[in-house]
């Protein structure tokens, strides 16, 4: 055996990490200052959850890369967590699609109908 053990799970961190920390702290602060300044800025619409939905992607990225130290691993393990995230990514936006046009839908079906049943109350009082 060798006297000396290499290290190969992940990469080290820089010296300055404790920096490097404080650094992503307040850009997240800022970031989540920004969702709730556009909370009360944006009206309730399918832009606003994409901005959400965006803002969110951005703030995990940070959160994972520095936080949990995923900046710093090996490039196979950091696609091995990105990859499915990615998939999460895609449903969650398939979801949104959906949501919208099922919302939409059941909205033009409520307009439609007392419109249909108004009619044929006045046609049937004849």
């Amino acid at each position: 055996m060798s006297a000396h053990t290499e290290h190969l799970e992940h990469t080290e961190s820089p010296a300055d990490m404790k920096a490097q920390i404080w650094k992503t702290f307040w850009i997240l602060l800022a970031f989540t200052l920004v969702d709730i300044a556009l909370y009360f800025i944006i009206p309730a619409s399918m832009t606003r959850n994409w901005v959400f939905i965006l803002l969110g992607i951005v703030k995990a990225f940070f959160i994972v890369s520095i936080f949990m130290h995923m900046k710093f691993e090996r490039k196979f393990l950091r696609m091995m967590i990105i990859l499915p995230m990615m998939f999460v990514v895609f449903l969650i936006t398939l979801m949104v699609i959906e949501g919208g046009y099922t919302d939409n839908s059941r909205n033009t079906d409520r307009s439609v109908a007392p419109a249909a049943a108004e009619q044929h109350d006045a046609h049937a009082g004849h």
